[in-house]
């Protein structure tokens, strides 16, 4: 598995924006699809984002299409979401996520990432 360690979160008003950022470490970082999952206080976690080894291919949740950018620098070792026009329904603990699986298409279940961040709290005042 591979370890990961998000940061960037915090408090924002709405309309602001933020940049999560997530540290990857142990296996080659290029190997891992990666993606975002969040999860806010009395719902289920859900989907964000994800994005293919190459970066090439990414997904986004109808919530936050247009708003959310994933990217990755496998150089770095790093995943981004850049998080614009944020509103206070974003708010969520964000959670880092990797899957050693070659899926053909972008993961979107919880199931099929098997390395998980520790998450970082999102909190948008309106």
């Amino acid at each position: 598995q591979v370890q990961l360690v998000e940061s960037g979160g915090g408090l924002v008003q709405a309309g602001g924006s933020l940049r999560l950022s997530c540290a990857a470490s142990g296996r080659p970082f290029s190997s891992y699809a990666m993606g975002w999952f969040r999860q806010a206080p009395g719902k289920e976690r859900e989907f964000v984002t994800g994005i293919s080894r190459s970066g090439i291919n990414t997904r986004y949740a109808d919530s936050v299409k247009g708003r959310i950018t994933i990217s990755r620098d496998n150089a770095k070792n790093t995943v981004y979401l850049q998080m614009n026009s944020l509103k206070p329904e974003d708010t969520a603990v964000y959670y880092c996520v990797a899957s050693s699986t070659g899926w053909t298409i972008v993961a979107t279940t919880s199931q099929q990432y098997d390395s998980w961040g520790q998450g970082t709290q999102v909190t948008v005042s309106s």
